[in-house]
């Protein structure tokens, strides 16, 4: 008998990736590999300082899947109001294979967020960088947090920051926020073992990676959370927010009913809008 909760999650999945891709007004290059650039969108009502959203894009850190897939959802912010600077970052083998690299892709997403204000004043003149919010779909999601809270880290990580970064906030889309629970369901075939380099070093490196071990951050944090996803269930985000609450620290927690995975990041999804109110209300 069809299982009619994948039968959803295909369905969604479908909408999600029908949009073609939509190229950005322009592109700059953060570090000398191909995987090493950011795109950037600008606001399509012209206007003037306008918040900064920095998009990570989701795939489980796999390199099968891009920027390119989360362009429309760039170009849809864009058409909120927003400058967007969508980075791209190295990721691991494909759906058999590996998930990220460790470090190379937490390498990158540091360089990326470090170098992103020299970068947006030559491709977005117009960007407020002193409104900056984060977001991040899924894999994204993860690293939208983890940016957010390099200064949590301890001074012997290579990504320490000595202060919090300047964000206005960070909006997650059904992160992968909790790598304990995360691994404990087998979310994305066991990719947050595989980004950490493996069950061998699990323990020894989620400290330096896990947003759930990285808390509190003080800075304004909303995960935006479909009740039927079966990508990254709900029980993620919920670990992740009382993870928060147990640090002192309030993470807000939207949940949308009958909503999946893949509408967070769709245009043509209610959930999309949502998404775009929550950053709205961070930005301004």
């Amino acid at each position: 008998m069809p299982d009619p909760s994948a039968e959803r999650d295909a369905v969604e999945a479908e909408s999600a990736f029908s949009h073609p891709a939509v190229a950005p007004d322009a592109t700059a290059a953060y570090g000398e590999h191909p995987d090493q650039v950011i795109d950037f969108y600008a606001p399509r009502d012209g206007r003037e300082r306008a918040p900064l959203v920095v998009v990570l894009h989701g795939g489980a850190w796999r390199a099968a899947y891009d920027r390119q897939h989360i362009s429309p959802f760039a170009d849809f912010l864009a058409r909120r109001g927003f400058a967007v600077a969508s980075v791209e970052y190295r990721r691991g083998g494909d759906l058999s294979g590996g998930a990220g690299r460790w470090p190379e892709t937490f390498d990158d997403v540091a360089a990326a967020m470090d170098l992103l204000p020299g970068l947006v004043r030559e491709a977005l003149p117009g960007a407020d960088t002193r409104r900056v919010v984060v977001t991040g779909h899924s894999a994204g999601g993860h690293l939208a947090l983890w940016a957010s809270a390099r200064h949590v880290l301890t001074p012997d990580s290579p990504w320490h920051l000595p202060a919090a970064p300047a964000l206005r906030g960070v909006v997650a889309l059904a992160p992968i926020a909790d790598f304990v629970v995360a691994d404990e369901l087998g979310v994305c075939e066991g990719a947050t073992a595989q980004l950490l380099g493996g069950k061998e070093h699990f323990d020894e490196r989620r400290p330096y990676a896990d947003p759930a071990a990285l808390l509190p951050t003080g800075i304004a944090t909303v995960v935006v959370q479909g009740r039927t996803d079966i990508v990254v269930p709900q029980a993620v985000a919920e670990a992740y927010t009382e993870a928060a609450a147990k640090a002192g620290e309030t993470v807000g927690l939207t949940l949308l009913e009958d909503v999946g995975h893949f509408p967070l990041i769709d245009p043509a999804a209610d959930a999309c809008a949502v998404v775009a109110e929550e950053i709205e209300q961070l930005a301004y």
